[in-house]
């Protein structure tokens, strides 16, 4: 009878066993199509917005999951018309364990192939900062946990105009991103913890990006460096005639800069340089009148202030200041402008002079020989020190 009994109860536990494995399973094979159903309930009842996801996979073991083709629609409230605004053709969202090593619960995201889309009505700095916002939220409805590590392959950023004549649509294309310890989850005895380095193609030429940052201060906390190097103008001919209304025939774009703020204070300079720039050529010939005029006022403006030994046009911006009144000093810029044209051409590189620790440096600039014959504040100073 013990016997009996003893077998009766191992047959029940691994019936008990056997359901629960079903259940698991069956659990594991629905889950996806549940989570699936209300993401995209939850995505398509946003304000604002319309959004759809294709797929989604379930790492379970891995604490993860992967979105498969995803898009988000801005939606015109009126008119319910849709804009594309972001597409993925793949989101992970997962714990990153080099944080949970270290005693931290927190995720990473891995996008690649995202899109990011602006028009024209929509790249005022306050619907950039609005439509960042919004897309936090929605991540946040996807991403419990909070976001230490990001990284984007293959992106592009896209701005269209087709109310200018010509339409314009410019991108920034093969976009890399990787951003680390955002939320402090490792290195945090040091003073910049998190970190940003970017790449990216600019119609030939070439983007890269490098930033330390500590997300967390109370004030805006970062070192960064930027360098914009050989892109072609002439294949962003587009912007120039809707803005400008100018011909670009040749030209190599520059641009060279750092920054670092401390303390609600910021310092930094920004360089461009443009080589061999021509706005008129046989190209221009059925242009009207008054076009040809423009261009040539342009295009003689590019001529004064160029460097004849090298060829380009460049000058270097230092600016420095509070982050809640930030100043650019225009006369050094004017300067700096016939300084190159006339004497020396600025060096296409980044000058490695900003750092956090200069932020809060002499402010005292050298006032400059236009400054000095130009300036009001000369005549108030002496005023005052009488």
């Amino acid at each position: 009878m013990a016997t009996t009994g003893m077998h009766s109860k191992r047959r029940w536990t691994a019936k008990i066993l056997i359901g629960i494995l079903i259940a698991i399973i069956v659990i594991r094979l629905v889950l996806p199509y549940v989570v699936l159903h209300f993401a995209n309930k939850s995505l398509a009842n946003m304000d604002g917005y319309y959004g759809h996801i294709r797929d989604i996979d379930l790492a379970i073991i891995r604490g993860a999951y992967k979105i498969d083709s995803i898009y988000i629609n801005k939606q015109d409230s009126a008119t319910q018309k849709q804009t594309p605004f972001f597409a993925s053709k793949e989101i992970d969202l997962s714990v990153e364990w080099k944080a949970l090593f270290k005693g931290s619960v927190v995720g990473e995201l891995v996008f690649r192939r995202p899109y990011l889309r602006f028009t024209k009505d929509k790249v005022e700095p306050k619907e950039v900062v609005k439509d960042s916002a919004d897309f936090r939220k929605i991540l946040d409805k996807f991403m419990p946990l909070n976001i230490n590590r990001c990284e984007l392959l293959g992106g592009v950023i896209q701005y269209q105009d087709f109310s200018s004549k010509p339409n314009v649509d410019i991108a920034l294309t093969d976009l890399n991103l990787l951003a680390q310890n955002l939320r402090n989850s490792y290195d945090s005895s040091a003073l910049l913890p998190a970190s940003i380095h970017a790449t990216a193609d600019v119609y030939e030429g070439k983007l890269r990006f490098d930033a330390r940052l500590n997300p967390l201060a109370n004030a805006p906390t970062f070192d960064m460096s930027a360098e914009l190097n050989n892109t072609n103008l002439v294949k962003m001919n587009d912007f120039f005639q809707a803005y400008a209304k100018v011909d670009v025939n040749d030209g190599r774009f520059g641009l060279y800069t750092e920054v670092a703020a401390k303390d609600a204070e910021f310092k930094g300079y920004v360089k461009p340089v443009i080589k061999n720039l021509d706005v008129l050529g046989r190209e221009d010939r059925k242009d009207n009148l008054l076009r040809k005029l423009w261009e040539a006022i342009a295009g003689g403006a590019g001529k004064l202030f160029e460097n004849k030994n090298k060829d380009q046009v460049a000058t270097k911006v230092p600016f420095q200041g509070r982050i809640d009144n930030p100043k650019t000093n225009v006369w050094v810029a004017i300067t700096n402008i016939l300084q190159n044209a006339f004497i020396h051409a600025i060096q296409p590189s980044i000058d490695n002079e900003i750092s956090i620790a200069s932020v809060k440096g002499d402010k005292q600039e050298k006032k400059t020989f236009f400054q000095k014959i130009f300036s009001k504040d000369d005549g108030k100073d002496k005023k005052k020190s009488k």
